[in-house]
């Protein structure tokens, strides 16, 4: 739920030209999309009483995420740089926030974030930008979301703005539509490689919260891992798909979730202090809702690494 901070804004202004920022040569163009004529959701503050404070917007909108390879620096100093070409293009910063201060996990599933693979956030390592050019009518919108894994970057810029067939705000990226998924039995490689696995083996009784006998090889695998990681810490996250009322999707994807948390605890031996357990509902889908297969692969269970280090 986002609660809006002003009045809706209608861009017909004539058209401002696209930010053109710069970043590394290993940056891959990973997904954008576009409307010609959309809403959206700046946010100018942080998640607070049930709800991100935000601008509510109308116009051209372009989502694009970027992948940036061999990549070890900080999100912070990532962020530095762009916030800096922003500034060069006479962009005004209105909000900016970090992991924690921005709301952590419900700041993170509140927001409009591109999906996985093409969009990685780590939930306990990512920061948010928004920034205005102009005023009024005249106004050009950005929002940057930046998160890392061990070993990439990843950026998401949203833009609102008019006539957004305008080059590519970083043209040099060259363009990866697709990114291959994980073998099967890479659980590991996955989790350092993108931050997150999806449980896909897990069986639950019919409407209950229970989790089926096993065994369930991603759960052997995943204990292997935080047995050899012990000083990584992991967020197991339910979802459901859109039948029904979201507080009790949130409740049952929650108790799912806990589950798994048990499971992992009582039969392998994991420290219930390496693990938290939480549940969006079907706020973060897989796939469409409107079909059975597009169902069957929204109610699931993640494992997510928290660390930042």
């Amino acid at each position: 739920m986002i609660r809006g901070a002003a009045l809706m804004l209608l861009l017909a202004a004539p058209a401002l030209a696209a930010p053109t920022l710069s970043l590394p040569p290993s940056a891959s163009r990973t997904a954008e999309d576009e409307k010609a004529r959309g809403s959206y959701e700046l946010p100018v503050g942080p998640w607070a009483d049930g709800a991100i404070e935000a601008l509510p917007i109308q116009g051209e909108v372009t989502r694009t995420a970027w992948r940036i390879t061999d990549n070890r620096d900080p999100t912070l100093a990532i962020l530095d740089g762009l916030r800096d070409q922003l500034k060069a293009e006479g962009f005004e910063v209105i909000f900016e926030c970090d992991t924690d201060a921005c709301g952590g996990f419900d700041f993170r599933f509140a927001t409009d974030v591109l999906p996985e693979p093409q969009m990685h956030v780590d939930l306990g390592d990512f920061r948010v930008l928004s920034a205005r050019r102009g005023t009024d009518g005249s106004a050009d919108y950005v929002c940057l979301i930046v998160s890392r894994t061990s070993d990439s970057a990843y950026v998401q810029m949203t833009r609102v703005g008019e006539a957004l067939n305008t080059p590519l705000p970083i043209a040099a990226a060259k363009y990866e539509p697709e990114v291959a998924a994980p073998t099967e039995g890479a659980l590991a490689d996955q989790l350092v490689a993108v931050g997150k696995v999806v449980l896909g083996d897990l069986d639950f009784a019919s409407g209950t919260t229970d989790l089926g006998p096993g065994p369930f090889a991603s759960l052997t695998d995943l204990a292997a891992w935080l047995k050899a990681n012990p000083d990584k810490t992991i967020a197991l996250v339910g979802h459901s798909d859109a039948t029904g009322a979201l507080a009790a999707n949130v409740a049952l994807s929650r108790a799912r979730a806990q589950s798994v948390l048990d499971r992992l605890a009582k039969d392998y031996g994991i420290p219930r202090s390496q693990m938290a357990a939480d549940g969006v509902g079907f706020l973060s889908p897989l796939a469409s809702n409107l079909t059975e297969d597009g169902r069957t692969r929204n109610r699931r269970v993640e494992a997510l690494v928290t660390s930042t280090q």
